[in-house]
């Protein structure tokens, strides 16, 4: 009987949407299959610090349970980079999950700290990456997670993971740069600004001025690197806007403002790597007067309706569109795209994609999974799965050229 696949979860994050990532980590440990995984846990604090925790052989009941490091006796994280000195060849893991050996010879390899230094440290016989893990699962939303920082990380120590690459992470983190992709690949989207903070304080009349003719009032206001709705205003006249261009500025230093669409918010999930499928399109009726952060996590009182009342025809254009923007910005794994649909006019508008989505069993993404036919445990396989694949083809790759 082959062994059980090492898992390793990734969790927390210096980023505003720390306590998301908390509640996705809680359900997905919960949700693994333990006779098949083994779950070594990481968690990153608000401050950046590294820590890791013992081997989970179950369920975890509370969000407190996870976040070791902080006066509790825990280990700070190691990463062993790839490739090991000395020993002339590559590090890393096996291409395969269930490779029963990757041995290496003797010598010494880069680690790096959860301090952010790095050092040698000596290593000797079988190595199989990070901690002995076979994949990586980073359940991490927003800066410094989902913006390919540690998806750059992963990838210098080639070590396989679940989700998007580097380029997809990024993109889809940065709104500016999403949209910029999304129109030259002539997909439909509402009309927006953006400018840097520096920029705002220099020109700030100007911008001003652009959007009141270009956008007009309401319109709303989002930092342009930033996920969950976090610093998100909605702004019907000049001191609004100028107050909710200030509070983005906190979060990133680029902000972005779009025009506003009266509309029906629509999301499709995205599965795969090269050949990526579409699940059924589910619809969101918020609490408040739009989705922001209080109406998806705080209040309870938003409603999902999933599948979303709409004509086949329609369902169709939407599951096209988000695969559309999937391989738009070289997906892999996973992604939820929200959607605008005009409620005057029935014209649809792509939002955003979203390359690492809620995951809790009662978050959008896996619940429109659940209602297309794939329950919440074959779609962590699956995603196991594809990253595994991800990284196995990218082994077949040459790094070197002699001429």
């Amino acid at each position: 009987m082959s062994r059980k696949i090492r898992v390793g979860l990734v969790y927390g994050g210096k980023s505003g949407e720390h306590d998301v990532s908390l509640s996705t980590a809680l359900a997905v440990i919960g949700a693994f299959d333990h006779a098949k995984y083994d779950i070594h846990p990481f968690y990153i604090d608000k401050q950046g610090a590294w820590f890791s925790g013992p081997p989970l052989t179950g369920p975890v009941e509370r969000k407190e349970e996870l976040q070791f490091g902080s006066g509790q006796d825990a280990e700070p994280a190691v990463l062993a980079l790839a490739p090991i000195f000395g020993s002339g060849r590559s590090g890393g893991l096996p291409a395969a999950a269930d490779a029963a050996s990757g041995a290496a010879a003797d010598g010494e390899k880069a680690v790096l700290h959860s301090t952010g230094s790095a050092s040698l440290a000596r290593t000797e016989g079988a190595a199989y990456g990070v901690g002995g893990l076979d994949v990586v699962f980073p359940l991490l939303h927003g800066t410094n997670g989902e913006d390919g920082t540690i998806q750059g990380l992963l990838e210098m120590a080639n070590v396989p993971y679940v989700g998007a690459g580097v380029l997809a992470s990024a993109v889809g983190m940065d709104k500016v740069a999403m949209k910029k992709l999304f129109a030259q690949e002539g997909l439909p989207q509402c009309h927006y600004q953006h400018f840097t903070n520096k920029q705002w304080a220099k020109d700030r009349a100007y911008f001003l001025m652009e959007i009141e003719i270009s956008l007009g009032y309401p319109c709303f206001v989002k930092p342009a690197n930033l996920g969950s709705s976090v610093g998100v205003g909605k702004a019907r006249n000049q001191e609004e806007l100028i107050a909710a261009v200030e509070e983005a500025f906190r979060f990133d230093r680029k902000v972005i403002v779009e025009e506003f669409i009266h509309a029906r918010e629509v999301e499709v999930s995205v599965l795969g790597n090269d050949e990526p499928i579409a699940s059924v399109p589910g619809e969101i009726v918020s609490s408040n007067e739009f989705y922001d952060y209080k109406a998806k996590y705080i209040d309870g009182k938003s409603a999902m309706v999933i599948p979303a009342e709409l004509s086949e025809e329609t369902a169709d254009r939407l599951r096209e569109l988000a695969v559309q923007a999937f391989l738009a910005i070289d997906g892999s794994g996973l992604s939820r795209v929200d959607f605008f649909i005009s409620r005057d006019n029935g014209q649809i508008y792509l939002n955003e994609i979203n390359t690492m989505p809620g995951f809790t069993p009662f978050s959008m993404y896996p619940l429109l999974w659940k209602e297309t036919g794939k329950p919440y445990q074959e779609l962590l396989d699956d995603l196991i799965r594809l990253a595994l694949e991800r990284h196995a083809e990218k082994q077949k790759l040459n790094f070197t050229f002699d001429a």
